[in-house]
């Protein structure tokens, strides 16, 4: 006979209601992830990495622990694109427009942009896997600390081609097309390019992604449904998908549905 002291597990308890649906859903998880093994998944995925805060706010905590949080969902991140064979995973960490916040939050996330890219250098999975690291954006208009760790990162995983790893750093869609027309517009001054031989390729080959496939899915948690000047050009014929999900309270089961709805879609790039 259960002490007055026990848990309440009868059919009605809270408790046998948290089991049952624990195992519904890891049911669910592996059915998922069955199925999305079973037909291709996109081969460049572009996450907008929103609601880190926003999740801090719902959950008592301070802005930099939302950081944190969502730091440690983007290292699960890296393991779920592994898991089902995701070659080219980009993210979009700070955005040009974030540096209008609160200096002693920027100062909180130059700190962990440091420390993480840091780790990339020495982490075990890059290496396995031999996955490359990069940073796109703006670099001059990150602290001289987070350049050198970028170096860090970068050098270390220069020679590897199996998987590709972006994060876009002090990024601006705009920005990067300002930059390419600049480019251009410095070829056509010294003559090596005639105007009117200016088409998308030339264009492209001036952007950050100049060696990348442009995006096949485009994923933004936090309920926003925009892509907030990340990827303006790469886009084109991206597939979108939104979820109301904040960044750090993203699960795999999340990711799975994302990456099934890119699946049951019909790609058709303007025809």
């Amino acid at each position: 006979m259960a002490s007055e002291d026990s848990p309440d597990r009868d059919e009605g308890s809270p408790f046998l209601s948290q089991i049952v649906g624990e195992k519904l859903r890891d049911l669910q998880e592996k059915r998922l992830l069955e199925l999305v093994k079973s037909e291709p998944v996109p081969k460049h995925l572009a996450i907008i990495m929103d609601g880190n805060r926003r999740f801090a706010s719902e959950h008592g905590l301070a802005v930099q622990a939302g950081h944190e949080r969502g730091r440690d969902t983007l290292e699960e991140l890296l393991d779920w694109c592994l898991e089902i064979g995701i070659r080219i995973l980009t993210v979009y960490a700070l955005s040009t427009e974030n540096f209008s916040r609160a200096p002693e939050e920027l100062e909180g996330l130059m700190n962990l942009f440091d420390r993480s890219l840091r780790d990339i250098a020495t982490d075990e999975r890059v290496h396995r896997h031999q996955i490359r690291v990069r940073v796109i954006g703006n670099r001059s208009a990150l602290p001289a600390r987070v350049q050198e760790a970028i170096g860090i990162a970068e050098r270390a995983t220069e020679r590897y081609t199996a998987y590709q790893y972006n994060v876009a750093l002090a990024y601006g869609g705009r920005d990067e097309i300002v930059q390419a027309i600049r480019a251009l517009a410095r070829e056509v001054r010294a003559g090596a390019i005639d105007p009117e031989a200016i088409d998308h390729e030339q264009v492209a080959r001036h952007l950050y992604t100049a060696d990348l496939p442009d995006p096949d899915l485009i994923f933004r948690t936090s309920g926003e449904e925009r892509i907030s000047n990340f990827l303006l050009w790469q886009s084109a014929y991206a597939e979108l998908y939104f979820s109301d999900v904040n960044w750090p309270g993203l699960t795999r089961l999340d990711f799975l549905r994302a990456i099934r709805a890119f699946q049951q879609r019909r790609r058709r790039y303007g025809t």
